[in-house]
């Protein structure tokens, strides 16, 4: 096979994940030719480029768990990284809003979490602090003051990563509107097979989020509990008169029994304000309309247990969210709970993004990163938020498990 299209690493996923871990292996080992294929006509084109752009701070997740640790030293590394780069950011700071005493102990709750995750500045603040720092925010009774919360540019990170990447090896690659179809191991090393051509690569990394499941199974990975699930959430902006009354990031206390942080209010730092998402299943991994629907990966979904359990335990929680999908009055209303005075004038419909949520066959929510190590390849099986803010440190533990694992720079 021709030189060229000879690699000593395969990337396959050209989101964050993806980017960071070419960018954290390429600069660890220079010398390695390391090729990442993206199947759309640009990088972080799915969940990536659909998020809300938020610098996480740690504070909702299990202390100890890969989510905690990763966020936080992640976090730090991407500021720093923003701000060598010039990479549009702003540590802007967020309040945590309680609107109802029942919301009161999982405020507390996520306090000690961040507390335990050492989330810097963190302070409880009263209903008066709330309305100091966001005047239109009347509501709340009780709330926390994370100041180490940000605003970023995640497109524009993805890309400079790569792009140093292949700026440390001019024999690196980063090819997109290629999909893999499949792929085969040869000896020593692996033939791929993507929609235009075909390469070689030692070895392979598999950053697929949506599709990370399916990518693990061509790979023979054994998936006895696992699926990736797609849930949609649906965006609004708000119109330019009403801007004025989100000065920074509000959110709601997220319920305890779902990973979804509740809709929220978030200052773009590319400019307006977005409010949401809701969180709906979506008939189309892939599928950013309300109507998206894809034959396969509905058949997929509803025909494994995990999802019908799911459905069976929850379906209250999410007929409220699919009513919210198709209504602006509702989704108004809930907006509402924390900014009581906007209007229907001060909402428009905006984007929407779809989230790859890993569930086991009985219905719970896999909630902390899980990564899988085979012979030839490694799998991010489940990266669900904050892992764009994660982003470097899973590119480091991905570096690092490559270093050990396959003797690389030996």
């Amino acid at each position: 096979m021709n030189s060229e299209f000879t690699f000593d690493i395969a990337i396959v996923g050209g989101g964050i994940v993806g980017a960071a871990a070419m960018f954290k292996i390429q600069t660890r080992f220079p010398l390695l030719k390391i090729l990442l294929i993206e199947k759309e006509d640009h990088l972080a084109a799915h969940q990536t480029g659909h998020n809300s752009g938020v610098i996480h701070s740690g504070l909702y997740y299990k202390p100890g768990s890969l989510k905690a640790k990763n966020c936080v030293s992640g976090r730090k590394e991407l500021v720093a990284f923003a701000k060598e780069n010039k990479i549009a950011y702003d540590i802007c700071g967020k309040v945590v809003v309680a609107t109802d005493s029942s919301e009161l102990p999982f405020l507390e709750k996520i306090y000690n979490n961040g507390i335990e995750n050492q989330t810097e500045g963190l302070e409880k603040i009263s209903p008066s602090k709330i309305i100091e720092i966001e005047p239109f925010c009347t509501t709340g009774i009780a709330g926390l003051w994370v100041p180490c919360t940000g605003i970023i540019d995640f497109v524009g990170a993805t890309n400079k990563m790569t792009g140093i990447s292949v700026r440390i090896n001019e024999k690196s690659r980063v090819v997109l509107g290629e999909e893999v179809i499949n792929y085969s191991k040869d000896g020593e090393g692996i033939n791929i097979k993507t929609s235009k051509n075909f390469y070689a690569a030692r070895r392979m990394i598999f950053c697929g989020g949506l599709q990370a499941d399916r990518l693990a199974r061509k790979d023979n990975v054994e998936l006895k509990d696992l699926e990736i699930v797609g849930f949609r959430g649906d965006y609004y902006d708000l119109e330019d008169s009403a801007v004025h009354k989100i000065k920074n990031l509000i959110y709601p206390v997220p319920n305890p029994a779902f990973p979804f942080l509740g809709v929220h209010f978030t200052r773009m730092v590319l400019g307006g304000v977005e409010c949401g998402p809701n969180a709906v299943f979506t008939f189309k991994r892939e599928g950013y309309g309300k109507t998206d629907f894809n034959f396969k990966d509905t058949v997929d979904a509803l025909f494994y247990k995990g999802t019908r359990k799911l459905f069976s335990k929850h379906w209250k929680y999410g007929l409220g969210e699919y009513r919210r999908a198709f209504s602006k009055k509702l989704f108004l209303e809930t907006l509402q709970r924390l900014i009581p005075s906007l209007t229907m004038e001060d909402i428009k419909p905006g984007r929407a993004g779809v989230r790859a949520m890993a569930l086991g066959s009985d219905g719970t929510m896999i909630d902390d990163f899980k990564i899988e190590f085979t012979n030839n390849s490694i799998h991010v099986l489940n990266a669900p938020s904050p892992a764009a803010t994660a982003s470097l440190a899973i590119g480091g533990q991905i570096a690092e498990m490559a270093k050990s694992q396959w003797n690389l720079g030996n």
